[in-house]
């Protein structure tokens, strides 16, 4: 058996022995959109929950537009210009409009990126802002949530009249989902307000997984951070549910928590797929660039496998990482590279948070704890890796073999290509 596994902008074949592989667990078969720019012009023009857009901005002074950061496969270059379109329809000035980049803790991307992620067009028409969730300055504090969340977000937005949030629905291996109400936390909060939400004891939550909502304090956390922002303005989201590929497969448009739901509820149906449980060897990847840029996202292929694995099994990684272990990471190397072994780190959080990067350790040491963890890139020192007591491994052909010597050679496996737009639920 030979199985393509995203790695970068390309695939890597691994060949396995067709009797040893339990399953391959890949998403139901969905249709893409024809014409990507008219399905998000049809979800503009029936929006969910909430009025539409060109009609929520005509008496507006100053709009915001949220876009997902470059991390994400989030396809802005579609979903920005029709969006522009619906404010021009509201008869509004784009010198009203503005557009921030919802980095979260990540690094602000520098001009060239925003170039590739907006296009050059929509950077000439609209003023394009990096949010900084490091700059107090440019933080207004809104209230507190009832998990203990001190809320502050970026100014631009608490200075707008109607915010629009573009979004990509997808697993998320913490919030359940990502989409929606991320957008404001993490997406545009401060930096407290992200340590907050992502504390080791919400981390820690056993609901705090992928493919839930309903009780998720993470989740739930955020929903109130967006009710607390969307009490004294209109807001609505456009985001967009896509396929390995990175085409369409819907857009909604509408009610940051009304759309949102409406938009799990359909991914679901293509991306939850019944797993056996316990499997020795685990197969899988971060699903391909951008999300493979570096081994700080590559924890969520990771985190897919955990839930697959039996105790003491493997999990086979593969990752391109061509941001190394993340830009702007250092203190996720850290936290795993400084201590014994995963226990310390757990140890570690627990007693001196926050640290920034800490959820990331965080959930990369509750996996090693379970499991053993084969990463299969070529863009970090192999050194490197196994200071933060991950095993490297150069080739496909390599990894197996190191998984075959912990597990046996008779050990079962499950491969999961596209990682963490998976959702493996118990068969």
């Amino acid at each position: 058996m030979i199985v393509e596994i995203p790695y970068g902008k390309g695939a890597v074949e691994v060949e396995l022995p067709d009797d040893r592989v339990v399953s391959v667990l890949r998403a139901r078969e969905a249709r893409p959109v024809g014409d990507e720019p008219d399905d998000v012009r049809r979800a503009l023009a029936n929006p969910i929950g909430c009025s539409r857009i060109a009609n929520l901005a005509s008496d507006k002074d100053n709009v915001c537009i949220l876009v997902s950061d470059y991390t994400r496969a989030t396809p802005n270059r579609v979903l920005v210009p029709p969006i522009i379109e619906e404010l021009k329809d509201a008869g509004l000035s784009m010198e009203k409009v503005s557009i921030l980049v919802a980095n979260g803790l990540h690094k602000p991307a520098p001009y060239s990126e925003l170039r590739e992620l907006l296009g050059e067009e929509v950077m000439e028409e609209v003023e394009v802002v990096n949010h900084d969730a490091e700059d107090e300055g440019s933080l207004t504090y809104l209230g507190r949530t009832r998990f203990g969340t001190e809320l502050s977000v970026n100014k631009l937005v608490v200075e707008s009249d109607l915010v629009i949030m573009t979004g990509l629905i997808e697993p998320h291996f913490f919030a359940g989902y990502s989409g929606g109400r991320k957008s404001i936390l993490p997406g545009v909060a401060g930096r407290e307000s992200i340590y907050q939400n992502h504390s080791f004891k919400m981390i820690d939550h056993p609901l705090s997984r992928s493919g839930i909502l309903d009780g998720n304090p993470i989740h739930e956390d955020m929903v109130e951070a967006a009710s607390l922002v969307k009490r004294n303005r209109k807001m609505a989201i456009v985001n967009v549910v896509i396929d390995k590929n990175h085409r369409i497969l819907r857009t909604f448009c509408g009610d940051v928590f009304e759309a949102h739901r409406v938009g799990v509820n359909f991914l679901d149906g293509i991306f939850k797929v019944k797993a056996p449980a316990g499997a020795d060897i685990v197969i899988t990847s971060n699903g391909g660039y951008p999300l493979d840029r570096d081994l700080y996202q590559a924890v969520k292929g990771m985190a897919t496998g955990e839930l697959v694995v039996r105790d003491g099994g493997v999990i086979i990684i593969f990752s391109e990482c061509m941001d190394g272990i993340g830009r702007g990471h250092e203190l996720f190397y850290q936290l795993m590279a400084e201590a014994e072994n995963p226990r310390q780190v757990l140890e570690r959080i627990k007693r001196e948070e926050p640290i920034k990067d800490q959820w990331e350790a965080q959930v990369l040491a509750r996996i090693l704890e379970k499991a053993k963890v084969i990463a299969v890139t070529e863009n970090i020192r192999h050194s490197r890796l196994e200071e933060m007591h991950i095993t490297p491994a150069s080739s496909p052909e390599e990894a197996l073999q190191l998984a075959r010597e912990e597990t046996g050679k008779d050990a079962n496996m499950v491969v999961i290509p596209e990682g963490p737009y998976i959702i493996p639920s118990p068969s």
